[in-house]
């Protein structure tokens, strides 16, 4: 009884800082964030929210600010909020293990949402992370496929940095292997934070005297922190950056040429799909019942998963209209800064 008593308190204060939304009486759906320190979460949670409103849920998340003991302790407010479904963008999928099993001994079925959490009843949706880092390594290397490489990876508590840094390699290794291009400089980037990935390009450019030709960046932000080192040397613009994830200051540095792609993941669908899934299963659909869905084992553990795998679209200057015409980004937040008559989409 006590220890009912204490799970109850903790989840009390813990609510304190989670948002609410919907009618009182509906389905729970918990949506547990690791930060909203990049601009696309903003977008995934819209999304989320519009399909749960629209399957008569209540949407309640927290933001674990990159820190994941503050996760574990959202996902477990959240299961005493009443919580029927769990969305989980995990900081440390590894950290938050405890929690996410709390949750299915519950009976509460949890999603592993853009980022893997390796067991076998989590729902995992995501889109396919290996081919993004396929199409990044694929758009900087057509435009430079010689001379010295850095790549700049993800956070090494995400599973995600070494599904992208895979596909990269299965577009480059052989030029790797064949010594056409050579990698002078490769690091994580803790917590997926752009200073942390400026601090490392700078660094790399130092130890080369700035003799780097190309940068395979993991997402829109390393890419900013990378394109604000060169900058600083005056190279922005002369090495070609990978991205990914749309942001609408990276779709701006792809129109204004210091960018060389950013693989757009359309977040309202992956938001929706999400949405979508977690009230089927909050109203009692299994696992393996649920339509669309794939078996997947690429994991670290190789486990065999039930999975959701959306695909990517490469976006560099010369296909900038999809993203406009897509009303993810106006135009002139795109064509900001812009040159007349150098970029179609921004004629």
């Amino acid at each position: 009884m006590a220890r009912t008593s204490f799970a109850a308190l903790i989840g009390a204060v813990a609510l304190a800082g989670i948002a609410a939304s919907g009618p009182a009486k509906a389905q729970v759906i918990g949506v547990s964030w690791s930060n909203f320190q990049e601009e696309r979460w903003k977008t995934d949670e819209a999304a989320i929210k519009a399909a749960i409103a629209a399957g008569g849920g209540t949407y309640v998340s927290a933001d674990a600010q990159s820190n994941a003991a503050k996760q574990v302790t959202d996902i477990e407010a959240l299961i005493a909020r009443g919580a029927k479904a769990l969305i989980v963008l995990a900081q440390d999928a590894n950290a938050i293990r405890p929690a996410i099993e709390k949750a299915m001994n519950e009976g509460i079925p949890v999603i592993g949402y853009d980022r893997l959490i390796e067991m076998k009843d989590v729902l995992y949706i995501t889109f396919d992370n290996k081919e993004v880092g396929r199409i990044q390594a694929r758009e900087v290397f057509k435009v430079k496929p010689d001379g010295n490489y850095v790549f700049i990876k993800g956070s090494s508590a995400d599973p995600n940095a070494d599904f992208l840094f895979s596909g990269q390699m299965e577009v480059l290794g052989d030029a790797l292997k064949g010594g056409k291009i050579k990698n002078v400089g490769e690091a994580y980037t803790d917590a997926w934070l752009p200073a942390n990935a400026q601090r490392n390009m700078e660094q790399f450019l130092t130890a080369n005297r700035n003799k780097v030709d190309a940068v395979v960046a993991s997402n829109d932000g390393t890419a900013g922190g990378a394109v604000a080192a060169l900058a600083a040397q005056g190279m922005a613009g002369s090495v070609p950056v990978s991205g990914q994830d749309g942001d609408h200051a990276a779709l701006n540095r792809v129109a204004l040429g210091t960018q060389t792609v950013s693989v757009w993941k359309d977040a309202r669908l992956l938001g929706r799909t999400a949405g979508e899934q977690a009230m089927t299963l909050a109203k009692g659909t299994k696992l393996g019942a649920l339509a669309n869905t794939r078996s997947w084992a690429d994991g670290p553990r190789k486990v065999a998963m039930t999975s959701i795998l959306l695909t990517p679209v490469p976006i560099t200057k010369d296909n900038l209209d999809v993203v406009i015409q897509a009303g993810w980004v106006p135009k002139d937040v795109v064509c900001r800064g812009v040159k007349a008559g150098t970029v179609k989409a921004c004629n």
